[in-house]
């Protein structure tokens, strides 16, 4: 069982990674630092929206419209880390389950 919690937490990091990722690279886009003309970022952009968007829309059916503000990502990352915790504090099920 605790080869179970060590895949649920690598994947959680995971998951980190990519939204800090798509959030950095909306960042580089909207400041023109890229361009989405060229090939590479607009596939990665493109991979990037692909896996995240389902779950920001998701998030964002819930949200309240903030003109403009997508809390979404942060909405995202704030669960991802709850679930973290969740799962740190509940470690002792992982590893006491024989």
């Amino acid at each position: 069982m605790q080869s179970l919690f060590q895949i649920l937490m690598l994947i959680l990091d995971v998951i980190w990674f990519i939204i800090i990722a798509h959030v950095i690279m909306s960042w580089l886009i909207n400041f023109q630092v890229l361009n989405l003309r060229q090939p590479l970022v607009a596939q990665i952009w493109d991979g990037l929206n692909r896996l995240l968007e389902p779950a920001y829309a998701q998030i964002r059916r819930i949200l309240p419209p903030m003109g403009g503000l997508d809390l979404a990502p942060l909405v995202a990352l704030i669960g991802v880390y709850a679930l973290r915790i969740i799962l740190a504090n509940n470690a002792g099920a992982f590893y006491g389950a024989y």
